[in-house]
């Protein structure tokens, strides 16, 4: 699913039901031993679904732990990306010599509860949303930006200690190519000698599930 969106190079693992918790690593278990049950499940499809990457990757499989602000912490010369909602689970993992940044979101097609668009949209964003239902109403475009500043958001996590919030990256989309770009309002970290001010992903829609995906190349050696 996720994989039909995302670049070459880049393993996708995804499944629409759950692993038990017996397939983790032990340390893996220790994080979830207070959660809830829906968080115990969704942590333990995603650690399984990573595990297949990392084996898919070529990787020996090792436990994948938590960073301080709850981020994956992928294996060393890799980067990755998870998500999960109601019926789905999806990670993807690339080589760090390929690609630097990584970020998947999952979003069930529906609209956003009332008053949700407003708070992670600008006027113009909102404007474009007006103008995508008026040609291509099959689409909840509302949810569709918010999984896309999703992985936006995920992608950009890495790079810098400074979080993006909704107002900081505008979205655009091309619904004709099923793409969309993210101008960032915030200075970015330095990419292939410039300033990063703009991230460009993908977007399908599969059963039931708007699926977003954002990929970073790997500046080139020089």
């Amino acid at each position: 699913m996720i994989g039909a969106i995302l670049p070459p190079g880049t393993i996708a693992v995804d499944t629409a039901g759950d692993f038990p918790e017996a397939l983790l690593f032990a340390a893996e278990r220790a994080l979830i031993r207070d959660a809830v049950p829906e968080r115990r499940r969704e942590f333990a499809t995603v650690r399984v679904c990573a595990h297949r990457a990392q084996t898919a990757l070529g990787l020996p499989v090792r436990p994948l732990l938590s960073g301080p602000r709850g981020e994956p912490e992928w294996p060393a010369g890799t980067v990755g990306s998870v998500t999960h909602c109601a019926g789905y689970r999806g990670v993807a993992l690339a080589s760090a010599t390929r690609w630097r940044a990584l970020g998947i979101d999952a979003e069930p097609h529906r609209p956003l509860p009332p008053g949700t668009a407003d708070a992670v949209t600008c006027a113009a964003e909102r404007q474009h949303l007006r103008d995508l239902a008026g040609h291509h109403p099959e689409v909840h475009w509302d949810r569709l930006l918010f999984s896309a500043k999703e992985a936006v958001f995920k992608a950009w996590s890495p790079l810098t200690a400074h979080p993006l919030d909704f107002g900081d990256a505008r979205l655009r989309f091309e619904p004709a190519r099923r793409v969309f770009t993210a101008g960032l309002r915030i200075p970015g970290p330095r990419h292939d000698g410039r300033a990063l001010s703009a991230l460009t992903g993908r977007w399908t829609l599969y059963a039931g599930l708007l699926l977003t995906a954002v990929a970073l190349p790997a500046a080139p050696a020089r």
